[in-house]
Parts: C-alpha cells; sequence; structure tokens
C-alpha cells in the first residue's frame, strides 16, 4: 500500500501527534508499505525511517508551528499516487490535504488527537472556542473516515456533525516502558538524588501547557512524606513554578528514550491532570511502567483506567486530587497491585498490533471508495461501529 501521510507535527516538536506520526512511519517500514510524510517546517530531518519527508512553510504560535496551506501539497500528493492520505491531527494543513485527496478521488484517514476548541479556551480565547469546533467538525466530516481515540472524543465529534467515525487508540512501547526499569542502576541513582530520605515520588510526565494544568499538582501541598517530579517543558512551565513554589519539587526538563523512561520508573505514583485530554498517551506510559496512576474522571483518561483496579480517577475540585494521592502514599502494597493491574491492561496495546489495527482502517476505506464513487461529501453516514474493545 502507498500511504501519503499528513501531519500538523513532526520532529523536533515533541507531543503526541510527533510520537504516534513516528510511530506509523517505522511500522508501515517494517511491514513493506510506501509511504511519505508532508509536515510543517520547523526543522524536520529530510528523511525518516527510510521515508522522504517534505515541509511547507510553518507560522509560529505559542513555540507550535503551526503548517500552511500550500499548493505543494496537492503537488506532492499527485506526484506519490497513494493508495490512502492519513491526516494526522488535521487543521489548516490537513483540511488541505482532505481536499486534496477528495479531489484526486483518493480516500482520507483523519486522526482525531488535538481538542483545539477545549486549547483555544484554556489559553484564554474562549470566544473562539465555538468557532474552533465547527471549523473541526468540517474538516473531519470531509474525511472518508475519522478515527477517534476515546468515547468522549467520539461523542463531540458526533456534536460537531462528523458522521463517518470509528475508534482507535493508541499503542505504547512496552519494552521501553517496562517494570523492571524500577530496578536498573540508573533509576535506582535518580530515585537516590530526588528522594533521599526515601520520599515516596509523585509526579506529571508530559507537556506543559495551560490546557495540561499541572498547577492543580499544588492541591497535594502538604502532604507528609512525599516529593513531587515534574518532567516535561512548555510554555506553562513559569506558571506551574509559582504555583509549586514552596513544596518539595524537582523540575527535570524534557526527557527522551531510556532517560524518560527511567523517570516513569522512578516515580511511585503518576498524576495526570488535564481534563481536556482525547486520550492520555502518558498514562498508557506510566501503566505500563508498572506505576501507580491518578488521572482525572473527564476525557479520555476515563475510557484507560478502572478506578480502584488499575488506577484511580479523580473528579477534579473538591480535593479528590488530594486524597487519592494521600490515600496510596502509605500503602506500598495497593501501588503495586495498580500498577500491575495495569501493566496488564496494555499488554496488547503495542505499537504493533494498533498499526495492524490501522491498516485495516485503511483497506476498508479504499475498498469503500472503489465500491461508491463519491464526487462530493456522501449524504448517508459511513460506518460508526465503535468497539469498547480498542
Amino acid at each position: 500500500m502507498r500511504v501519503a501521510v499528513v501531519s500538523e507535527s513532526f520532529l523536533p516538536t515533541l507531543n503526541g501527534v510527533t510520537t504516534s506520526v513516528a510511530r506509523l512511519l517505522e511500522h508501515l517500514r517494517r511491514r513493506g508499505h510506501d509511504a511519505m510524510l508532508i509536515v510543517p517546517s520547523a526543522g524536520a530531518p529530510r528523511r525518516y525511517a527510510g521515508y522522504a519527508v517534505h515541509t511547507v512553510p510553518a507560522v509560529p504560535y505559542r513555540r507550535f508551528p503551526v503548517g500552511l496551506p500550500n499548493p505543494r501539497v496537492s503537488a506532492l500528493l499527485a506526484g506519490f499516487d497513494p493508495d490512502v492520505v492519513h491526516v494526522a491531527a488535521p487543521f489548516l494543513l490537513g483540511a488541505q490535504a482532505i481536499a486534496s485527496a477528495r479531489r484526486m478521488g483518493v480516500p482520507s484517514v483523519a486522526i482525531y488527537q488535538t481538542d483545539l476548541p477545549a486549547y483555544t479556551r484554556s489559553n484564554g480565547l474562549r470566544v473562539t472556542e465555538r468557532i474552533a469546533r465547527r471549523a473541526i467538525g468540517r474538516i473531519h466530516e470531509g474525511a472518508d473516515l475519522t478515527l477517534a481515540p476515546s468515547s468522549s472524543a467520539i461523542a463531540d465529534l458526533r456534536g460537531s456533525g462528523v458522521r463517518r467515525l470509528d475508534r482507535w487508540g493508541r499503542g505504547v512501547d512496552l519494552e521501553l516502558f517496562h517494570p523492571s526499569r524500577a530496578t536498573s542502576d540508573e533509576t535506582a541513582a535518580l530515585r537516590a538524588r530526588l528522594a533521599p530520605e526515601g520520599e515516596v515520588l509523585v509526579g506529571y510526565i508530559g507537556r506543559i501547557a495551560p490546557e495540561k494544568q499541572v498547577e492543580r499538582l499544588a492541591e497535594l501541598r502538604g502532604i507528609a512524606g512525599i516529593r513531587v517530579v515534574v518532567v516535561g517543558d512548555g510554555p506553562a512551565l513559569p506558571a506551574v513554578r509559582r504555583a509549586l513554589r514552596g513544596m518539595p519539587v524537582d523540575f527535570l526538563g524534557a526527557l527522551t528514550g531510556p532517560e524518560l523512561a527511567n523517570a516513569y520508573a522512578a516515580l511511585d505514583v503518576f498524576v495526570h491532570t488535564g481534563i481536556h485530554e482525547t486520550f492520555g498517551q502518558t498514562i498508557q506510559e506510566a501503566q505500563a511502567s508498572g506505576r501507580a496512576v491518578v488521572a482525572p474522571a473527564a476525557g479520555g483518561p476515563a475510557d484507560l483506567i478502572d478506578s480502584g483496579r488499575n488506577g484511580i480517577l479523580y473528579r477534579p475540585g473538591g480535593g479528590e486530587l488530594r486524597d487519592a494521592v494521600s490515600s496510596l502514599v502509605g500503602d506500598a502494597a495497593r501501588r503495586a497491585r495498580l500498577g500491575e493491574n495495569g501493566r496488564r491492561r496494555v499488554l496488547t496495546r503495542s505499537w504493533d498490533a494498533v498499526f495492524d489495527e490501522l491498516v485495516g482502517h485503511y483497506a476498508s476505506v479504499r475498498q469503500r471508495s472503489t465500491a461508491v464513487a463519491r464526487p462530493g461529501v456522501d449524504p448517508a453516514p459511513g460506518p460508526q461501529s465503535i468497539s469498547t474493545s480498542r
């Protein structure tokens, strides 16, 4: 199969979209497919996983490059002659790719990963939230199929008028993020540095942006015997530092690869803070690492955690986050049990398994596109089957 991938984000920008696209290209190479990638111009490598990486002009917004529509997109797609166009977290660049694919008669699969309307609200742009929601709905309705990672995301998209929907989650590197790292020399050294008095390490790992609400960790102020660890970088870092001032906290900056995996393994409790997550990839990484997870009962995390079994869900506000963490601080056995059950939950979610499922979606939209001529948007809804096992 020939797969044209168009993404609103790629290396060196680090986020969930970049990670998924990079893993997708690696998977397509292993499975023998041909591919190419179109991304905003922001220092991306010229090739990745053996495939050509093409760039288009971009403008920065809050340290994030936003790709601009460009005639080069249509020309690149036509020259590659794909069987399917994969559009990751479509916005301006993705919208053009979907429209170009339709003109070419090539099916497109849009991946919903970022709740942009909620992000505009979190960034103080509430007046544009409704406009953004309508725009995202129109973009995704133009695709032959939109894949969303959670039941809440499915509901949001349906509310925005998107009809051709299915559920598709994310994979996790089960070898990199592994409970055995907790006993490695590197992790032991990190714990010795962060918790010299044997403190319970409670940490957040991820991008530090307004919508992530990392300042919510201030609710843990005064819990005896803990030390807070924050791993990541982003525009909200100064605000988070101010919110946590005076607490026992370490900021480790952005980490990748084995250093990131060691950071997960060093934690006793992983805390997720944002309520606008369409999925919650860091939750899966923490579960794969065998860590006890505490996360809000909102958005994607609600699909990833069976509260009390493989993590704890809390309702934001009202002190539930503090209560959940406090209940784990003095109970190592419960932390271990939650971590073990979390690891078991993700054992079927390897990147290969998840991307084999995605290629199955490609095949389905190709089959439908060859069976039905679609010069415009289908008047009838497409597939809406949602498997709760995905």
